[in-house]
């Protein structure tokens, strides 16, 4: 039951995602969460992640933020880093996970999501069909109705952790 908001990877930084190969492999679409996976919640973009934006660029990939903020959060993030942006998203529905693929000219087989929470960004991004890296959270601080999700969360990440073996691969 739980399996349908498991990550198919778990990391501990967006800043950390093997993006070169990935593309290797063949995906050329990245769909990214912003607050708490690209930067602090509320924080403005800054200079680590236009850099890793540029990079992403450089190397192929198209991309696209999505996010359940509004337009005043999120067009000054994408001001910095110039990617492509849907605002007010309505994660974890599925329709703008699709919009977004049809931006970046991709499919569900060419694309990756990444975000640092499971029961809107990874449980969407399941739903839509597409690839699911999980992300630590930048930082605690955060909004409270999603401090109470953390605690759900967890109880998800340990059965998670369990069934992919975890504990006996890295000790976490």
């Amino acid at each position: 039951m739980l399996q349908k908001f498991y990550p198919g990877e778990y990391l501990d930084s967006a800043y950390d995602v093997p993006y070169e190969e990935l593309y290797e492999q063949g995906y050329r679409g990245l769909i990214f969460d912003i607050d708490n996976t690209l930067v602090p919640h509320g924080a403005p973009a800054d200079e680590r992640a236009a850099r890793l934006f540029s990079r992403l660029k450089k190397t192929g990939f198209a991309c696209c933020l999505l996010s359940n903020n509004k337009e005043p959060r999120v067009k000054p993030f994408n001001d910095v880093v110039q990617v492509h942006f849907i605002c007010d998203a309505h994660k974890p529905a599925t329709a703008n996970y699709r919009k977004a693929m049809e931006l970046l000219g991709t499919g569900r087989d060419t694309t990756v999501f990444i975000g640092d929470q499971i029961f809107t960004d990874i449980y969407g991004a399941n739903r839509a069909g597409i690839r699911t890296i999980l992300v630590k959270p930048i930082h605690p601080r955060e909004e409270i109705q999603i401090v109470l999700k953390r605690y759900l969360e967890k109880i998800v990440l340990f059965f998670y952790k369990k069934e992919r073996g975890y504990e006996n691969r890295n000790g976490k």
